[in-house]
């Protein structure tokens, strides 16, 4: 049996994190609204948080949450709204697990080389404005 090796992937790292926070932020700032953005790496550590003083409270656990639920499913939260309404792929999905998923748009895998490496979330703006600072970011990263 013969196995193919795997080429490492560098992993995210704090200053990536930082980077991708920055980035959300300016994102937001320039569209004048206040978040939070959480960055975990791919076990689903925290890596970086930042919650503007005029967010609101619940932005920081949004954020989080919305970071977490990209990672663990790989795939924006933009594109998995649908799957969690009733009939959906999801649907039970939000309430099976201990760490609550939150299928609202503002959650981005960060991937590299084609691996991911970790999530960004955004919360505090419009679901759709979370998602384009989240986008904007990982986009900055590459």
């Amino acid at each position: 049996m013969s196995t193919t090796p795997t080429a490492a992937v560098a992993p995210l790292t704090t200053q990536d994190a930082e980077a991708l926070v920055e980035a959300a932020r300016r994102a937001a700032e320039a569209a004048g609204v206040a978040t939070a953005v959480t960055v975990l790496d791919a076990g689903g550590h925290l890596l970086a948080f930042r919650r503007d003083d005029r967010a609101v409270l619940i932005a920081g656990e949004t954020s989080t949450r919305k970071a977490y639920t990209a990672l663990q499913l790989n795939a924006p939260t933009a594109d998995l709204v649908d799957a969690v309404q009733p009939g959906g792929l999801f649907h039970t999905l939000p309430t099976a697990l201990d760490r609550p998923l939150l299928f609202i748009a503002g959650g981005v895998p960060v991937q590299r080389d084609g691996r991911l490496i970790g999530a960004i979330g955004v919360g505090g703006g419009a679901p759709e404005q979370d998602h384009g600072f989240a986008t904007t970011a990982v986009a900055g990263l590459a």
